[in-house]
């Protein structure tokens, strides 16, 4: 995961990636045989889809005998993963993880899946009514956002007065709006002299991520904060940052190498984590025991979880972290092996998800 990370990403940067797990086996999936299955990203060259990707693909190699791929497109481009979705349906027909930024896009598909009889897990973001998917691993984000605004309000003083702007790289994905909407709330509730502007979006491109930025720190000079809840939200933040010596706080979410450097010289206060690869090693890891020891039944709700911040007083810990997939799980362990070895208490109804 680093740029060490993003020799993987090279890899992946056209529209497929194999996993580790083995590739080119005929025999049939199932209980006795090599299961084939695979994950679909939103984006395959962003840091969040990369990391469930290889978390995904540690859960495939250490369960053994699953012959794994994992598809998506360069950019985020909803109606591109559908496709490519629909074609790993032909392959992976034990079992599909799914992650996606656009849900109503994906309601016909994923359905069509199920009544093939493959299990899909949502991932990251839930299913949508009618898309036959009842089993959904991911985080509380309206809580993530929550925490990325106390976090912000401790180094603000008692009595903040002023505004803050909030960025949204996909308005209407439910995850990154619950981010939002997290950030914003708290403000109200606990700083009710800071004025709220936004969400605005700020796109997922870098490109376009940076201009946008760019765009509304330049309409906002005298902002207290720009809080995005983004992974490009994170480094560009930082990069314009900068070059315009901001006195103004700056923050967004995910582990991009960039975001790490960004929070280790101090010019993000934090990022928030929402522990991507964890997420797509629960995914993954409960699939495969769906279908290996109970006939591919998964379970149903919502499977919450964590998240944390990264700041000064850990950011070493995470930047280990990050130098693998190897150094990833072994940092993530205790927490797989609690949070599987109980997974009833991990279950909550997938209406409450958010």
């Amino acid at each position: 995961m680093r740029a060490r990370l993003r020799t993987t990403a090279a890899v992946l940067g056209a529209l497929v990636l194999l996993g580790a797990a083995g590739c080119g086996d005929n025999s049939p999936g199932g209980k006795g045989g090599k299961l084939k299955m695979g994950i679909a990203v939103a984006n395959i060259s962003l840091n969040f889809a990369h990391e469930m990707v290889l978390g995904a693909e540690s859960a495939a190699s250490h369960a053994g005998d699953v012959d794994f791929k994992a598809v998506g497109p360069p950019n985020t481009d909803g109606p591109a993963e559908a496709q490519l979705f629909q074609n790993l349906t032909a392959t992976a027909k034990d079992g599909i993880v799914l992650e996606n930024l656009d849900p109503p896009i994906f309601t016909r598909p994923a359905a069509q899946a199920v009544d093939k009889g493959i299990p899909i897990v949502a991932l990251d973001t839930s299913p949508t009514d009618g898309s036959k998917v009842d089993f959904y691993v991911g985080n509380d984000n309206y809580a993530l956002g929550e925490l990325m605004a106390k976090e912000a309000l401790k180094r603000l003083g008692s009595d903040p007065k002023g505004e803050i702007v909030i960025g949204v790289p996909n308005p209407g994905t439910p995850v990154l709006d619950n981010r939002a909407k997290g950030i914003s709330d708290t403000f109200k509730k606990e700083a009710p002299d800071v004025k709220v502007l936004g969400p605005f979006q700020t796109y997922s491109d870098p490109g376009q991520n940076y201009s946008s930025w760019s765009a509304q720190v330049n309409a906002h000079p005298d902002a207290l904060a720009f809080l995005g809840v983004g992974d490009a939200d994170s480094y560009n933040l930082a990069k314009i940052k900068k070059a315009q010596n901001g006195k103004w706080l700056t923050a967004g979410f995910d582990v991009d190498p960039k975001t790490l450097e960004a929070v280790k010289d101090g010019s993000n206060f934090v990022t928030i984590d929402p522990q991507h690869f964890l997420k797509g090693y629960l995914s993954t890891a409960i699939l495969i025991d769906s279908v290996r020891n109970k006939d591919g039944k998964l379970p149903e709700g919502w499977f919450l979880s964590p998240g944390g911040v990264v700041d000064s007083s850990n950011i070493d810990d995470i930047i280990a972290r990050q130098k693998s997939s190897t150094a990833a799980y072994d940092w993530y362990k205790p927490t797989i092996d609690k949070l599987l070895g109980d997974q009833k208490a991990n279950i909550k109804p997938l209406k409450d998800a958010r």
